[in-house]
């Protein structure tokens, strides 16, 4: 994001960082018991009749959530993004390898009176091709339930896992994760959904509240102890590339130079949060750092790839 804003994106931006897309976590979790709630007996109906898996799908738990942190650790699992017409992250889907042993056992005739055995590598080319049909259904149920402001597009690719789900890097943002336990006789697993805030909020609100102006909305959103709470700033500047080996020899005394674009790359932040990329100067006697874009977590994380690599 380096296009200029507005003052209330630039507000909403820095307060979506701090404490999420609203103050007011219980209405967010409601929101996403509700959706849930409604969508688990369409993808449950959805992966009996194009799949035909007989699953137990219950809720086993909705949290407040960092889309960045959707991608799950270990081997065995599978991940997929489903984009919508109104954004590229609308669902972050991902099975755990308990739940695909299971799957996998069921459509290729596994006795059902036998344990399915967790998966504990990377994913087969079948097995993989086998989560992306399980997620093109959930898919298909989710939208089926009415979630209009998701409207995914479908087909989905295919589900990433091994290597490429490792390496993939998800925007940051605030989201909701919710948390289906499947179930069978022969095992169970876990499929996780996770959803940005503000497409949720943007199905949950009332008409009236759509309407209503920015700053009403945003009044709604936050009681005022929130917008009157301080936070303390801190700006960081990035000093110089050395080899461990280097650092290692530091002496005190020595002299490090700053890096020649050092001074436009100073960033500011809040609560351990990057907020924004600044230009360091001086006004007056006083030092100071001037605004020049939003931080952009996904695209710092891409650069210092390339100058690694």
């Amino acid at each position: 994001m380096t296009s200029p804003a507005t003052p209330a994106e630039m507000r909403a931006y820095i307060i979506e960082r701090l404490v999420g897309e609203t103050g007011e976590p219980d209405r967010v979790t409601d929101a996403a018991r509700a959706v849930i709630e409604k969508a688990a007996p369409a993808i449950r109906e959805s992966l009996r009749l194009n799949l035909c898996l007989d699953l137990t799908i219950e809720l086993k738990g909705v949290e407040l959530a960092r889309l960045a942190d959707a991608r799950p650790d270990g081997d065995g699992h599978a991940m997929i993004v489903a984009p919508s017409a109104a954004s590229p992250d609308a669902l972050v889907m991902t099975i755990d390898a308990a739940a695909v042993a299971l799957i996998v056992s069921m459509l290729f005739g596994g006795d059902p009176g036998l344990a399915a055995a967790p998966i504990s590598r990377d994913l087969s080319p079948t097995e993989t091709v086998v989560a992306s049909r399980v997620f093109e259904e959930v898919a298909k149920g989710f939208s089926q339930a009415g979630n209009s402001p998701f409207d995914l597009i479908l087909p989905l690719p295919q589900a990433m896992c091994g290597a490429d789900l490792k390496k993939h890097i998800l925007r940051d943002g605030p989201g909701v994760r919710m948390v289906l336990a499947i179930s069978a006789p022969a095992g169970a697993g876990e499929l996780v959904l996770t959803v940005p805030q503000r497409l949720l909020l943007k199905g949950a609100g009332s008409g009236s509240a759509q309407k209503a102006g920015p700053a009403t909305q945003w009044r709604q959103r936050f009681s005022e102890e929130v917008m009157r709470s301080g936070v303390e700033l801190q700006a960081t500047m990035p000093l110089a590339r050395m080899t461990l080996g280097q650092v290692a020899g530091l002496r005190v005394g020595q002299v490090i130079e700053f890096e020649g674009d050092a001074q436009a790359q100073a960033k500011l932040s809040a609560r351990q949060k990057t907020l924004f990329v600044c230009e360091f100067g001086k006004l007056g006697q006083n030092y100071t750092v001037r605004v020049r874009h939003p931080f952009d977590a996904g695209h710092d994380i891409i650069e210092g790839l390339v100058a690694a690599g």
